[in-house]
């Protein structure tokens, strides 16, 4: 099957006129205020027979999320709503044609301690039955769905503790009925089972504790015996993952490995001849993030195409269909990032997800490959007209490393721009930007904005990322300060008006820069961030003694906290009061060591915050926001 190239055309022109879906009014609010509210839409997902959509839809600012499910063919008529009380609809997702998995989350505050529970129920699409909660009297919800079966629509496959032995066991549940029958039951040695396109359990791992390694096993049919093929040694720091079963070759496991070369690449291990193949896919630049396969039920688990991030995710397509589909679909969004959210099994019904670094992103309806409907925009509330552009670039380090960085160019103000520069997080981890929130409100505000894929960040391969180890505000800083030194020279930022925000890492990245020496920022704004890294280093891996000899060795250099005296421009702090993470003790203790050595600063403790982005509500961002962009300009920028 091939794409019609009017395609292309239709779609443009269905997209000048599209039927506009809205559940409720979003009156007018001030700029700060358009992006503290959560998102409008965050999820849409037709069903296998592609006759019903799932809407995740925000009833509030602070989200209150329900489930509308539509009739794809009519999605102005009254929807059935599904709705929670005391628990948050985090998403859902088909099971079959009828029946709907919906995931809840809800944090849990027991005196000094706070946890979060996730949980799933199953309810019929049509809202005329109750909801079937498995294993109900479970308060710890130690269960979690691991695939669904294609040939076979009454049963999944959960991961769950059967025989309270707390080692989750792998059982098929059957989603009518409730009953369960254990697939194989978890031993020490074996966990993380992995099955083939058919379903059966092929691939495990396991941790061995004398060896203090991570151990891959893989089987060539349930009847054998299972083959030891890799030991994951922490010291090694090479990546070697399975990520599924070949559905040409049921012999073959495709494995995402770095085999000697500094980035990852993908192979395949045939369990019988127990040979790799030549590295089927990689770049010299960047990691490999995985294998595209198919998940449509004729052909489930062909291998469509191979995935990778350079600016933003791409796909190597192999398949023809997949490229036309995608190259027609994106032809009528130019200038867009467009993602297939959703598809029924025949195409009929797609759900594509358009968004760009000064877009946040609406989703559309296609039908039959030539109707179009708005689903909804995700920020409606934010003026686009005030969002910057996004460039990707790279950067020369004082060594002579390349720091990969994205910029964000503020459409009001003129050049030299006063300058943010915005660590991520991790700080094993890389920025993946297609339109990200805090960059675009400081560029709604004027701010150009870096951030940095510095060393020790994850995806440019093992010497990028191992050149930060125990360089924590050392060379890794470095990096932060050269990029400055790289924008003031080309004359985009001013040398006067640059300052250094972060969250997690990125806040201690922001902590260490207010105390280091000749640095190039007037102010630093430190939120959920490190203060003491030998707190951190002695908390971050507990309990996971791979995790203290992989990376844990990893985490020196200075620790700011040590150097408060040393505070040389000023500090904005930033905690959530219950950061599992981050505890907020971090921050406290800096607070309560500037205050006792009468170093200026100013401190906003969130209440309710956990760490992540995905937990900081409206309440959280509404205090936040403003008061960072208020600090920016009439305590940091002051000139």
């Amino acid at each position: 099957m091939f794409i019609n190239r009017k395609l292309i055309g239709l779609l443009a022109a269905a997209l000048l006129t599209p039927s506009t879906l809205i559940a409720k009014d979003y009156k007018h609010s001030d700029l700060i205020e358009s992006f503290a509210v959560l998102p409008a839409v965050t999820q849409a997902t037709v069903s296998p027979n592609g006759k019903r959509i799932i809407i995740r839809r925000a009833t509030t600012k602070d989200g209150d999320y329900i489930l509308e499910v539509r009739k794809t063919r009519d999605l102005k008529k009254k929807p059935v709503l599904f709705g929670a009380k005391h628990m948050e609809i985090s998403n859902a997702f088909w099971l079959n044609n009828d029946l709907m998995a919906v995931n809840f989350t809800q944090n849990i505050q027991d005196g000094n301690r706070n946890y979060w529970v996730n949980k799933f129920a199953i309810v019929n699409a049509d809202g005329k039955e109750k909801w079937r909660i498995p294993f109900p009297k479970d308060n710890q919800a130690r269960f979690s769905l691991r695939s669904v079966l294609p040939d076979d629509p009454k049963h999944v496959l959960m991961s769950y503790d059967i025989d309270d032995d707390r080692k989750p066991d792998l059982i098929k549940y059957n989603i009518y009925t409730g009953r369960t029958k254990t697939v194989i039951r978890s031993t020490t040695k074996l966990g993380g089972f992995i099955a083939d396109t058919k379903g059966k359990m092929r691939a495990a791992s396991s941790y061995d504790l004398k060896n203090n390694t991570i151990d891959q096993y893989v089987r060539s049919s349930v009847d054998d015996e299972w083959e030891l093929i890799y030991k994951n040694r922490p010291e090694n720091r090479e990546r070697f993952e399975f990520l599924s079963f070949s559905a040409e070759n049921l012999q073959d496991i495709y494995i995402n490995a770095n085999r000697g070369q500094d980035t990852t690449g993908i192979y395949t291990y045939n369990i019988k001849t127990k040979q790799y193949s030549e590295r089927l896919f990689g770049l010299k630049n960047v990691d490999v993030d995985g294998v595209v396969l198919s998940r449509k039920k004729a052909d489930r688990g062909r291998l469509l195409g191979f995935s990778y991030t350079g600016k933003e995710p791409k796909v190597h397509w192999l398949d023809e269909y997949e490229q036309q589909l995608r190259d027609a679909i994106k032809a009528a969004f130019p200038g867009k990032f467009v993602s297939l959210a959703s598809r029924s099994e025949d195409d009929k019904q797609i759900v594509v997800r358009t968004s760009a670094g000064n877009d946040p992103g609406t989703f559309y309806l296609l039908s039959n490959l030539k109707d179009v409907q708005v689903i909804g925009e995700r920020f409606p509330l934010i003026n686009r007209d005030l969002l910057g552009d996004v460039k990707y670039i790279k950067y020369p380090a004082r060594d002579g490393l390349k720091i990969p960085a994205y910029v964000t160019i503020p459409k009001i103000g003129k050049k030299p721009y006063p300058t943010v520069v915005m660590p991520h997080g991790g700080p094993w981890v890389r920025d993946t930007i297609i339109y990200d929130e805090w960059s675009q409100l400081l560029a709604s505000h004027g701010y150009m904005v870096v951030q940095p894929q510095y060393r020790g960040s994850t995806g440019f391969g093992l010497n990028h990322w191992k050149l930060g180890d125990n360089n924590w505000g050392q060379t890794m800083q470095d990096d932060k300060d050269d990029g400055v030194k790289y924008f003031v020279e080309r004359g985009l930022a001013d040398p006067d008006k640059v300052a250094i925000f972060g969250w997690s890492y990125g806040g201690y990245a922001a902590f260490a820069a207010s105390v280091r020496e000749n640095g190039p920022f007037a102010c630093s704004i430190a939120g959920a961030g490190v203060a003491d890294l030998s707190r951190i280093s002695a908390t971050l891996f507990n309990g996971s003694r791979y995790g203290r000899v992989f990376q844990g060795k990893t985490v020196s250099g200075l620790s700011p906290i040590d150097h408060a005296e040393k505070l040389n421009m000023p500090l904005f702090i930033i905690h959530g009061d219950i950061d599992q993470r981050v505890p907020v003790k971090q921050s406290r203790l800096m607070v309560d060591k500037l205050k006792s050595i009468g170093k200026p600063h100013k401190y906003l403790e969130l209440k309710g915050a956990d760490h992540f982005y995905n937990t900081l509500y409206y309440r959280h961002k509404a205090a936040f926001y403003p008061a960072m962009i208020d600090w920016l300009a009439n305590s940091c920028f002051t000139k």
